[in-house]
């Protein structure tokens, strides 16, 4: 925690499990912190550890990262704010981001064909 000046961001991104957590809860008291989404991460994200042993509650989140992206919340107010981004990636991005690939590769002409099971 005392590591962490002012104004540092940091992606938080090794926590993908109920009780697992990679950050001192210490820096999420201090940071602004924006998560994929608030259940997925309450459960199974940085923050899990912190909110089960009530050291922060889901109040302290700041934002979800949709709502950063469109605009309608900030997480940054000013220069000396610290803050993290707990990713625990959603399945819908898995999804889009294959389906993407899978598209460029048809139009590439690009892979092989499997045979079904």
């Amino acid at each position: 925690n005392e590591w962490i000046s002012e104004g540092t961001h940091i992606n938080a991104i090794g926590a993908d499990a109920v009780g697992k957590e990679e950050l001192d809860p210490a820096i999420l008291k201090r940071a602004k912190v924006v998560v994929d989404d608030i259940p997925q991460a309450s459960h199974s994200g940085e923050v899990n550890v912190p909110i089960s042993k009530k050291l922060i509650t889901v109040k302290d989140i700041c934002a979800e990262l949709g709502e950063v992206i469109t605009g309608k919340k900030k997480a940054r107010m000013s220069d000396s704010d610290i803050t993290v981004f707990d990713s625990t990636g959603l399945a819908i991005q898995d999804v889009v981001t294959a389906d993407m690939v899978y598209r460029k590769a048809l139009k590439a002409n690009m892979g092989m064909k499997l045979q079904q099971f």
